[in-house]
């Protein structure tokens, strides 16, 4: 993909579903009683792996017009697949699904690219075994593919090393499946669209800190599910409405989870001037998000902050590279295991584009302020990298040469297309 300089970027855009709350919609939907109704889900190559595997189980999965509809069967009512669940590039089908295939009554194989393949798994086989899961990574390497012969699940407390929603995810939806009050305690809070969604679902799942606890044997009802727009994908159109000069740009009804928007604080305190308008909190609370072109300056960005915005550090690199002054971001040791290694990739390709910046152990030292020129920009196949070298070429010098810029599929297959038609 090539991206040209743009001389304002104006207009009003709707992003795609939520990718985190398109997952659990289908998997929750499949595990209920009824048929579940999905609105506004994202057609992502991620979201597509869940439907696919839930599918080789024995879910009816199908659409109706703008509807995704679910026909579950309970929470035991899945089937043996007759062949290896793929998971393609996504880690959130791999660890959720996990802990569901834990309890059943069928052996499985799970699977995925290469890319998926070198992600660590350990984290979610050490509670599992805990449990009494048989869990087993067949390169002995606690990677992919895994193999997962469901027995019964006993209840545990565990104590996650890391703040990690997909982990917790993965524990507690085990523990639907064990013998008692299954809980798990993080060293900060991550994202809780799975403990809004269960008890949405019928669960009765409760909240304490960073703990989150589930009863056993929950009654899952199928229901309608309206998927908010997906903050992470909004995220690029705010760092680019902030950027690019002459710009104004209205994001409609996008979800504002205050475990998920830590962007919107760390933009404010970068100086960024956004507005949240028609407020809505039913579930997952939801707001029109404005932006407009801002000054922006140096921050840190550390602590509790990371786990509500792990996957927009990338374009906040971008934002802090054209900012005023210095941005550290630290704590972010987590971005060595997404789709890339992001710190790495981000910090080889903006010193491409002539950026003062500087990889460490945990994050990235960004000195912003120099002028930034295009250049060829390798993703490495990260849609979420693709998608911030994007929104930098609206702004730098020359044109941006972005390989494999059709991996932006992964999570918001109209990228391109909603960008070119605000500039």
């Amino acid at each position: 993909m090539e991206i040209k300089k743009q001389q304002s970027l104006k207009g009003v855009l709707s992003v795609p579903g939520d990718k985190s709350i398109s997952h659990r919609a289908v998997m929750f939907g499949a595990l209920a009683r009824g048929t579940t109704r999905v609105s506004h889900f994202l057609e992502g190559a991620d979201c597509l792996s869940t439907i696919s595997c839930f599918r080789k189980m024995g879910i009816d999965i199908e659409k109706d017009g703008e509807e995704l509809l679910i026909h579950g069967r309970g929470l035991r009512g899945l089937n043996s697949p007759r062949e290896i669940l793929n998971a393609g590039n996504s880690g959130t089908t791999t660890r959720l699904i996990s802990g569901i295939l834990a309890g059943q009554k069928f052996i499985s194989e799970l699977d995925g690219d290469a890319s998926l393949r070198s992600r660590p798994m350990k984290r979610i086989m050490d509670p599992l075994t805990a449990m009494g899961a048989d869990i087993r990574s067949l390169m002995d390497n606690g990677c992919m593919p895994l193999r997962i012969a469901g027995r019964p699940l006993h209840a545990v407390h565990y104590n996650s090393p890391v703040a990690s929603a997909q982990v917790k995810s993965c524990v507690l939806l085990a523990g639907m499946y064990a013998d008692g009050v299954t809980s798990v305690t993080e060293p900060f809070l991550s994202r809780n669209h799975t403990e809004i969604m269960l008890n949405y679902f019928g669960a009765k799942v409760t909240s304490q800190g960073t703990t989150a606890s589930i009863l056993p044997e929950p009654e899952l009802s199928a229901r309608e599910v309206c998927v908010p727009g997906d903050i992470s994908s909004a995220a690029f159109f705010i760092a680019a409405g902030l950027l690019t000069p002459n710009s104004e740009i209205l994001l409609k009804n996008v979800g504002i989870n205050p475990t998920r928007a830590g962007i919107l604080k760390i933009c404010r305190q970068m100086g960024a001037d956004i507005t949240l308008l028609n407020e809505k909190h039913q579930g997952e609370p939801t707001a029109d998000i404005l932006v407009r072109t801002s000054s922006l300056k140096g921050t840190v960005i550390e602590g509790a902050d990371i786990p509500t915005l792990i996957d927009e550090i990338p374009v906040l690199a971008v934002m802090a590279a054209f900012a005023d002054g210095t941005t550290v971001i630290r704590d972010a040791q987590e971005l060595k295991v997404k789709e890339s290694d992001r710190i790495a990739v981000m910090v080889e390709n903006l010193k491409r584009m002539g950026a003062d910046i500087e990889g460490t152990d945990d994050g990235m030292i960004i000195r912003g302020g120099k002028p930034l020129h295009g250049a060829v920009i390798d993703p490495h196949m990260d849609h979420r990298v693709a998608m911030s070298f994007a929104v930098a070429g609206t702004v730098c010098q020359g044109s941006m040469e972005i390989t494999d810029g059709d991996c932006v599929k992964i999570s918001y297959p109209g990228f391109y297309e909603d960008l070119y038609r605000l500039g």
